[in-house]
């Protein structure tokens, strides 16, 4: 007899043995899509107007560590906090964890699974049901020698209980969901990544702008300060009867125009102090002491390796985040075609029982069930729909990929454009505020000698302070491009990881 039971039991044990070997994963299988870049970048080498203080390279790999290029250790200060500090960053961290704690969820459904349980019932049966009825009358039969049989309504029932069930995943059906959790994982960290990129590039450019608006502000200063000596020169010269009231009015008001920037500049100025303090996860005006004080703005390098166009894909958060995005959908079509194959669960079920407490322990007491149990779809309906479903999402998934590789691509090329453009606005701008000094000077030795009247020296002053400012303009666009231009190629995240 005990033979007779460890036969189908081998057997059974050999046979889930080959399901599970032989098992395989339906739905198709992930393959990398190939991004469609050009082989070199066409804005790299365009030629430029007149020398530039930067070339751009194809030679080289691009600085993880990009920020350090600028030769800034205010800058840098700020970028390094801020990796650890920044709300959203830590928000997008949160979410990696949570995105591994549901693949651990997941994974956890290849598992068996065990119970084990403890109960106690006081019960009584009614004495108007059939089995109730028939309980009575027999407690009412007498036995020959007057003995009376006990059949009592009213028991007690003790039991312990240990349940166990493990689903054979012979088509894949988990290993497919676990492969789609692993991809959401990896989904998770570029969208971490992208935020890291974004952080930097941000408190870099802020920190830029900051430093631009200190230096317009300096600038207007000093355009004050001379406006002042021309405004008490032309009242000297009036009161010698040398020029009229109407010189020094306009005097007057070139001097007010000019003070009038102020306000404008420091608002400038706070407005940047508390954007970098927003993402130093900081109170506003918290880095007000550390800031105020002006100082130049970060020198573009002499040389910047920008890589191959190839290397994008490799490099860019967001395309790895829309290739795993692709990996996840392709991994939800085998899950839901798994859905239209047949189950197979093994379940086991013992325990003890007994109306006595003390009678629980007996080998008598023994309950148990063993079996497997196999379920096949005929006719789902929805099911085959989902299936269809997503189908339509890894085609979504595939479009979306291409999709952000051609606009990084654009990205980068606007990047790179900005770039040059404004480096040629720069050279051009700084001769032309050079030639309005010279300009300046000769029209105030002019003005001295009588030669000339005091409108052309307004002019010549009103247009330095003109090219002074869209010379700043363009020292702050050029730093601030080449930030863009190192977000738009993903440079840094990698390194920012170690932080």
């Amino acid at each position: 007899m005990k033979r007779g039971v460890r036969r189908p039991i081998g057997w059974l044990r050999w046979l889930c043995c080959g399901l599970i070997a032989s098992g395989c994963s339906v739905g198709p299988n992930f393959v990398r899509p190939q991004a469609r870049t050009p082989e070199h970048w066409s804005a790299a080498s365009a030629p430029a107007a007149a020398p530039r203080a930067s070339h751009l390279s194809e030679d080289g790999q691009l600085a993880e560590r990009w920020w350090l290029q600028f030769n800034d250790t205010g800058m840098q200060s700020l970028i390094e906090r801020a990796l650890k500090a920044n709300l959203d960053l830590r928000i997008a961290m949160q979410r990696v964890e949570e995105a591994r704690a549901q693949r651990d969820v997941t994974g956890a459904q290849a598992w068996p699974r065990l119970s084990v349980g403890a109960s106690y019932t006081r019960a009584r049966l009614s004495q108007t049901t059939p089995t109730g009825s028939l309980f009575s009358s027999v407690g009412q039969i007498s036995l020959p020698g007057g003995a009376h049989v006990n059949v009592p309504l009213s028991y007690n029932q003790f039991q312990t209980d240990a349940d166990a069930s493990w689903e054979i995943d012979l088509f894949g059906r988990v290993r497919r969901a676990l492969e789609a959790a692993n991809a959401q994982i990896q989904v998770s960290i570029e969208d971490e990544h992208a935020v890291q990129l974004t952080l930097m590039s941000d408190v870099a450019q802020s920190y830029i702008e900051l430093r631009g608006a200190q230096l317009r502000k300096a600038t207007a200063v000093e355009n004050i300060a001379t406006l002042s000596e021309l405004l008490e020169l032309t009242q000297q010269r009036r009161d010698a009867g040398l020029t009229s009231d109407e010189d020094v009015s306009r005097s007057a008001a070139q001097l007010d125009a000019t003070r009038s920037d102020l306000p404008a500049l420091e608002l400038q100025i706070v407005e940047g102090i508390n954007a970098l303090s927003a993402l130093l996860a900081r109170e506003p005006d918290a880095l007000r002491a550390e800031l105020e004080t002006a100082a130049p703005i970060p020198a573009v390098p002499e040389s910047v390796a920008i890589g191959v166009p190839a290397d994008l894909a490799r490099r860019r958060p967001d395309v790895r985040e829309a290739e795993a995005s692709l990996h996840v959908a392709t991994a939800q079509i085998g899950v839901a075609t798994a859905d239209l194959f047949p189950r197979l669960v093994l379940s086991a079920q013992g325990g003890l029982q007994s109306q006595a407490l003390s009678q629980l322990g007996e080998w008598a007491s023994r309950f148990g069930s063993l079996g497997p149990s196999f379920q096949l779809p005929i006719f789902d309906r929805g099911q085959w729909r989902t299936v269809h479903l997503d189908k339509l999402r890894a085609q979504e998934s595939a479009l979306a990929y291409q999709r952000t590789v051609i606009q990084a691509l654009r990205e980068v090329a606007n990047a790179l454009a900005a770039f040059n453009a404004d480096q040629d606005r720069r050279v051009q701008l700084d001769r032309a505020v050079s030639e309005s000094r010279d300009a300046l000077a000769l029209a105030r030795e002019r003005y001295q000698s009588g030669v000339t009247n005091f409108i052309d020296v307004l002019d010549a002053q009103r247009t330095l302070q003109q090219n002074e400012s869209a010379l700043i303009d363009a020292i702050s666009a050029t730093s601030v491009d080449l930030v863009a231009l190192y977000r738009a190629l993903g440079g840094g995240w990698s390194d920012a990881m170690d932080h």
